[in-house]
């Protein structure tokens, strides 16, 4: 068939590392909600397209720290249980507005129970409780590709050692290749934060190419220049200040990005790792909090919940109409504008591609990027959306169905561009993740980054395995990019603080039994069970490298 133009889905999953680290408002029941309201679903509608023989393609990123989370038997163990418990709140709802003769809160009552009915069904007998054995299936199938990530989601333009962004790339290609049997492509860059090259050290997607890695995403703003849409203009970082020199992020130039479009890939320095930028107009369908879809009043209401159960029993009602005046959710309504708004879309993105197509002649892509959890989770009934916009595609004559790698392979790109740095936070800058609250973690950070390449050095071939390897993950989870993120927005402050603070002192009093040649088992046994990922991490990832993306053997090997 004769395609314009390509479109792939490019939904991020991730989640912080929240195993045994308490349970709600903040720690695993994050894992279990998102899990029931987003993966179990999506994994469902996919495989339901499957069955149907609807061919469709999509890219999906799952960051290696959740793909450990969701592999973990406990962490499984514990899903069941609460998804099991969320059945018994319906069925418990349905008898108590039964008996207060509330017969529309007993049918939405009953709706929930019966979904929770069958995403228990689907999560036990369907996909016998394997999460990510199912979306492997989807990619070994062709219907998939996954996309990989750093280890733990760490905001690698703000490290200091390359040591440690050449252990985060590394240990989430490894957990990668051990989850997903092969070597991924495509490279979820965290929050889309791009380093770019200096005097003396190399851009991001060197370490990406260390790794065989082809392409990865950056924001809309990045690739075409000016400010990021809704966001302030310029590099000062609000009320504190004017960002750090080292931090600033350049201006691009006018005249280089004159040409420049989000429907192509382009080749990043050197042609072996690709950049693809955020399709804005797609963006704004679903995000914009005046157009966005999820905003549209039959769709379930997510901040107003029953105070004795928990559940959702109302639609969002108006756009400025306050959580007491929210009217009850009906399900079979809300459905329904699922058909309207796929429809929509598919024309927005046929009208994007022939549009682009019938000026410059070439075949693009659309490429819609999401954090996954906004479908099914946020916008309750944005999984149906998804499946019906991927049947919708999968049976036009005008776009084609594709992964981001896979489009980069079909059609390589044609032009070699120097990124700007940038994210998809505040200003498009780096200030979500470093400001006047948050600057205190990066001396820390990056303390801790220099003081494992000193032990790798020393220590790398005499102390004990398992106290490195423990090592190693103690710093991978304390460069969470979610710690600073948390503190920031507010959301969990003090919960983000706390955990980043115990990953600190675990990382520094194992460090200093390391180096005192006196490492306590038992210590190393009790953290390795608290922070159970990564069982084949590397600690010669760690090794110095200032200014190269690889070490010198590999360097020279290459």
């Amino acid at each position: 068939m004769n395609y314009k133009g390509s479109f792939t889905f490019v939904l991020h999953s991730h989640l912080p590392y929240a195993r045994m680290a308490g349970r709600w408002p903040h720690g695993e029941e994050w894992i279990h909600e998102a899990a029931v309201d987003t993966y179990l679903p999506l994994l469902a509608a996919l495989h339901d397209l499957a069955a149907e023989r609807v061919p469709f393609r999509l890219t999906i990123g799952i960051t290696p720290v959740l793909a450990e989370q969701l592999a973990d038997a406990d962490v499984l163990r514990n899903l069941d249980d609460y998804l099991d418990d969320l059945r018994q709140r319906a069925e418990r709802d349905v008898a108590r507005f039964d008996r207060d003769g509330d017969n529309h809160r007993s049918a939405v009552a009953a709706f929930h129970r019966d979904r929770f009915t069958w995403l228990l069904d689907q999560f036990r007998v369907r996909f016998g409780r394997d999460i990510i054995g199912g979306f492997r299936w989807l990619q070994d199938n062709g219907y998939v590709e996954i996309a990989a990530g750093a280890a733990t989601h760490g905001y690698l333009p703000l490290f200091e050692r390359d040591s440690s962004i050449r252990a985060q790339v590394a240990t989430g290609v490894r957990s990668y290749r051990r989850h997903f049997g092969r070597a991924p492509q495509s490279f979820w860059l965290p929050e889309c934060a791009y380093r770019a090259a200096t005097e003396g050290r190399p851009g991001i997607e060197a370490f990406l190419a260390d790794e065989g890695l082809t392409t990865f995403f950056v924001e809309t703003h990045t690739i075409l220049g000016g400010d990021p849409v809704g966001k302030a203009s310029g590099d000062a970082i609000g009320p504190y200040g004017e960002v750090p020199k080292r931090y600033t992020v350049p201006r691009p130039d006018a005249a280089a990005l004159a040409q420049r479009t989000t429907f192509q890939p382009y080749w990043v320095h050197e042609p072996r790792v690709a950049a693809i930028g955020r399709n804005l107009s797609t963006g704004l369908q679903v995000w914009s909090a005046d157009h966005g879809y999820p905003g549209d009043f039959w769709y379930r209401e997510f901040h107003k919940k029953d105070g004795e159960s928990g559940l959702h029993y109302w639609r969002v009602t108006g756009a400025r109409v306050g959580l007491g005046e929210k009217a009850l959710y009906h399900p079979g309504q809300a459905f329904d504008r699922v058909h309207d708004h796929a429809a929509h879309f598919v024309s927005l993105v046929e009208d994007q591609v022939c549009q682009y197509h019938d000026t410059s002649g070439k075949h693009g892509i659309v490429s819609a990027a999401y954090d996954t959890e906004l479908f099914g989770h946020w916008w309750y009934e944005g999984v149906s959306w998804l499946q019906e916009v991927l049947r919708r595609l999968a049976a036009s004559d005008t776009v084609a169905l594709t992964g981001a790698a896979q489009f980069v392979a079909e059609y390589p790109p044609e032009d070699v561009v120097e990124l700007p740095e940038g994210s998809w936070g505040q200003q498009g800058t780096h200030f979500t993740w470093l400001n006047a609250d948050t600057q205190w973690m990066w001396p820390l950070i990056n303390a801790a980054q220099k003081r494992i390449e000193e032990i790798v050095a020393r220590h790398g071939s005499s102390a004990p395995a398992e106290g490195l390897a423990q090592l190693g993950r103690e710093l991978l989870l304390l460069e969470s990019s979610d710690w600073p993120f948390l503190v920031t927005t507010g959301q969990a402050r003090q919960y983000a603080e706390l955990r980043f603070s115990q990953h600190l002192e675990r990382f520094h009093q194992l460090a200093g039994q390391i180096e005192a040649g006196a490492v306590d088992a038992a210590f190393v046994a009790d953290l390795a069970e608290r922070d159970k990922l990564f069982p084949d991490i590397n600690i010669h990832d760690f090794a110095e490298r200032q200014g190269a993306a690889a070490t010198p053997q590999r360097a020279r090997a290459g």
